[in-house]
């Protein structure tokens, strides 16, 4: 699932990324919950599923693009997901030779880690080396653990 966080001139300041087990209605509600503030205004394509973010406080406002005089992709709600997982597929195609399914949560946590900090490129070198030189050592077989449950 993608969601963008835009300031008041539609442009977008925040991104996230997750991956849910299915588009159901209790795996939305739980990401609601877990990931967005309740005063979140969430514009979805209409899909019912996306009816349950409602239960975690957040208002839902429904666009059903096949409704839509144009063309989906020029429909301002969805302008910067569409312009966000374009880029998201280039850069993965563009780094990447082969995708695999379990590790699709860490290409999309990079992903949404480098376009939040966008603002501040140079500030980003120093904030993951700090993060990295302070993190305790792991062994392999906890690292592993993390593929097989995603």
């Amino acid at each position: 699932m993608a969601a963008v966080a835009t300031d008041d001139d539609g442009h977008p300041q925040r991104l996230l990324l997750h991956v849910v087990k299915a588009h159901d209605g209790q795996s939305i509600e739980a990401m609601a919950k877990t990931q967005l503030d309740s005063t979140a205004r969430v514009v979805s394509d209409g899909l019912g599923c996306f009816r349950a973010v409602t239960k975690a406080g957040c208002t839902h406002e429904p666009v059903i693009a096949g409704r839509a005089p144009e063309q989906p992709e020029k429909i301002p709600a969805f302008r910067w997901v569409n312009t966000v997982l374009c880029n998201l597929k280039t850069a993965i195609v563009g780094t990447l030779k082969s995708v695999a399914k379990r590790y699709a949560f860490r290409y999309l946590a990079e992903f949404q880690y480098r376009c939040n900090r966008r603002a501040d490129l140079p500030a980003m070198l120093d904030r993951l080396t700090r993060v990295a030189v302070r993190a305790a050592p792991r062994p392999y077989k906890s690292l592993k653990i993390a593929y097989e449950a995603a």
